[in-house]
């Protein structure tokens, strides 16, 4: 199998299990949404964590497509950026464990970590201190970490860096590498349309959206057309819409796939398990319907567990449904 490389926000997952709702209100943080913190909100948030069983694990929305295909026995890299600290080992180390080329690069900031809260109702509030992860620059992006790679999967979050994003793009089409971006977030796409627009149009062969990222990418409400007026920019379209399914396009071939009704305990990574998913078998020749269905697996394996650990016979059980 040829290499697939992540390119995102190199992060820890802290995980914390809330009995209920009370310390989302006391930490100021919304429930579901993404916020951003500084150094000094990240301690407060630790004191709020005291006595409560707290995990910890190797995350970022690249990342964790890229330990998905790991894990799958997938030719897996990462690039990212960690500080020169107890996390950037750990995070390094994991990529080892589970076999990640992990291509990373360092500075003297601490390693970027998401806070990861997760309500009774599997909802997850994340915040998230960036850290050395929001580092990474136009010139940290050289040949050679696209080297042996044939495609590069890419976050949507690192759209906010519009040279970065620029540089990666140029990069890979100047060694022949395939792009595939995920949209990230509905906000982070509705502030920053007509860039994302740009790179889907002038660099990128996949996107993966969910509904409300489509919806903000397109303006169509209605999921069929939204993947239909993305699939326009002439790319491969996936939109992911949880426990309704999934449809993709490309050129005249559409393909709409059932979700698999499985309990929900967090939906940590489902959108990033599901595109490790759809990719794996994307690069094995499978059909469209095919990479659907397998991406739909693997997402309902992970909500089924507390962060993204999978047990060992599960991942077994997994790669015996590969198409």
């Amino acid at each position: 199998m040829e290499k697939i490389i992540g390119i995102g926000n190199a992060l820890v997952d802290v995980l914390v299990r809330l009995r209920d709702d009370s310390l989302l209100e006391k930490a100021g943080l919304p429930k579901g949404s993404m916020t951003l913190i500084d150094e000094t909100r990240q301690r407060e948030l630790r004191a709020c964590m005291e006595g409560l069983p707290v995990e910890q694990a190797t995350g970022g929305s690249a990342g964790n497509t890229i330990l998905a295909l790991a894990r799958l026995g997938g030719n897996a890299g990462f690039v990212g950026k960690v500080g020169r600290d107890a996390l950037g080992k750990f995070y390094a180390d994991n990529c080892k464990q589970v076999g990640i080329d992990a291509r990373l690069l360092h500075c003297d900031l601490p390693t970027g970590v998401a806070n990861t809260f997760i309500s009774p109702d599997g909802e997850r509030t994340f915040g998230t201190l960036l850290g050395a992860a929001a580092t990474l620059q136009p010139d940290d992006i050289t040949p050679e970490l696209f080297a042996g790679v044939a495609m590069a999967h890419i976050e949507g979050y690192l759209v906010q860096n519009h040279d970065l994003m620029e540089a990666i793009c140029q990069m890979a089409m100047a060694q022949s590498v395939q792009l595939s971006l995920d949209l990230a977030s509905f906000n982070v796409v509705a502030a920053d349309l007509p860039f994302f627009r740009h790179l889907v149009q002038d660099y990128i062969d996949i996107v993966f959206a969910n509904e409300e990222e489509a919806a903000a990418f397109t303006g169509k409400k209605e999921p069929l057309d939204a993947l239909r007026e993305i699939a326009a920019y002439k790319c491969l379209a996936v939109v992911k819409l949880g426990g309704k399914g999934s449809l993709a396009r490309l050129g005249d071939e559409e393909v709409v796939v059932g979700a698999n009704k499985v309990p929900v305990v967090d939906t940590t990574a489902a959108g990033d398990f599901f595109a490790g998913g759809f990719l794996y078998a994307l690069e094995k020749g499978a059909s469209l319907e095919s990479c659907l269905k397998f991406g739909t697996l693997l997402a309902g394996h992970v909500i089924g567990v507390v962060g993204t650990r999978l047990p060992d016979e599960a991942w077994k059980e997994i790669r015996k449904q590969t198409p």
